[in-house]
C-alpha cells in the first residue's frame, strides 16, 4: 500500500484522476459503489492509500455536473466506437 496521498487532477486524461496515476475518479466510484468493493480492497489492489479512495469518492459527489459530463463523454465514445466497422471484408479491399 502506498503511503502517498494524491490530489485529484485532470492532467493526463479528459477526466479527473489521481495525481500521477491513471486511476480515474469514475473507476474508483464504480469499484466501490457499483461493484460493492470495500475502499480498503480497492486501495490494496491498486497500491494507493485508502484516503485516495475516499478523496475520489468525495470528488465524485462534490462535482455531480462534471461527473455527469464525464459519463456522457464515455457513452458517446462507446456509441461512436460501435459505429466503426469490424467486418473483415470491409478492410480487405
Amino acid at each position: 500500500m502506498s503511503q502517498v496521498t494524491r490530489r485529484i487532477v485532470r492532467e493526463l486524461h479528459d477526466e479527473p484522476h489521481l495525481e500521477g496515476r491513471r486511476i480515474t475518479v469514475q473507476f474508483i466510484k464504480t469499484q466501490v459503489e457499483d461493484r460493492g468493493l470495500e475502499p480498503r480492497t480497492v486501495a490494496d489492489r491498486h497500491d494507493i492509500d485508502v484516503a485516495d479512495v475516499y478523496r475520489a469518492l468525495t470528488y465524485y459527489h462534490d462535482h455531480p455536473a462534471e461527473m455527469r459530463a464525464v459519463e456522457q463523454q464515455r457513452t458517446a465514445a462507446v456509441e461512436n466506437h460501435d459505429h466503426l466497422t469490424t467486418d473483415p471484408d470491409d478492410v480487405r479491399g
